[in-house]
């Protein structure tokens, strides 16, 4: 049997809940007393101002996140994979962001985060788990620069999962995005970055 959620984890469960389904702006106190099923004034205890509270909702995302991703890292960290190996787990961590509204939620808060300065570093956080896996991966493919490379992996893979929200659409084959990356990412060996 899991054990009760204790009244902070309850408020947070709740903000990553209201934020996913309506947005930041619907955080109030009252609805996340209601939501959380906790006293008004439990809310103001845990989390003097909204921003303390998102932060917090945001670090808890992030910390179950960079457990699931460093996990995963770790798990291909001497192993040897293919190009096709690559693209399944991209493919494997993008299904595993199903569109419920607690994965939502962070989108909305990556958002907040370009408002709200104290933000930023927890969405740093995220990215940089992220960027990590995507490390691991494009050096077991043997990538040169991969710590250049990942972030605009992690971009094409982000951007993909915000059109498939903004849109609707169905996952249309980012696999197959993601080797053709790959692919030009070997193919660029020894290309000099443009000057400037």
């Amino acid at each position: 049997m899991a054990a009760e959620l204790s009244v902070r984890e309850r408020i947070l469960a709740a903000a990553l809940q209201i934020v996913g389904t309506d947005g930041v702006a619907a955080v109030s106190n009252r609805r996340m007393a209601t939501v959380a099923g906790v006293s008004l004034g439990s809310i103001t205890y845990h989390f003097p101002t909204q921003n303390d509270l998102l932060r917090e909702a945001l670090l808890g995302f992030v910390r179950d996140e960079t457990t699931r991703l460093t996990e995963l890292a770790e798990s291909y960290s001497t192993a040897q994979l293919t190009v096709s190996d690559a693209a399944e787990i991209a493919e494997r961590v993008a299904k595993d962001l199903a569109f419920s509204a607690e994965r939502i939620a962070p989108f909305e808060l990556y958002i907040q985060a370009g408002r709200a300065d104290e933000l930023r570093p927890a969405a740093a956080e995220c990215f940089a788990a992220y960027d990590m896996l995507a490390v691991r991966i494009l050096e077991s493919l043997g990538i040169p620069d991969a710590d250049t490379l990942a972030p605009a992996i992690v971009a094409a893979v982000t951007g993909i999962q915000l059109r498939r929200l903004a849109t609707g659409s169905a996952p249309q084959q980012l696999s197959l995005m993601l080797l053709r990356l790959i692919d030009s990412a070997r193919g660029s060996v020894g290309v000099n970055p443009p000057s400037g």
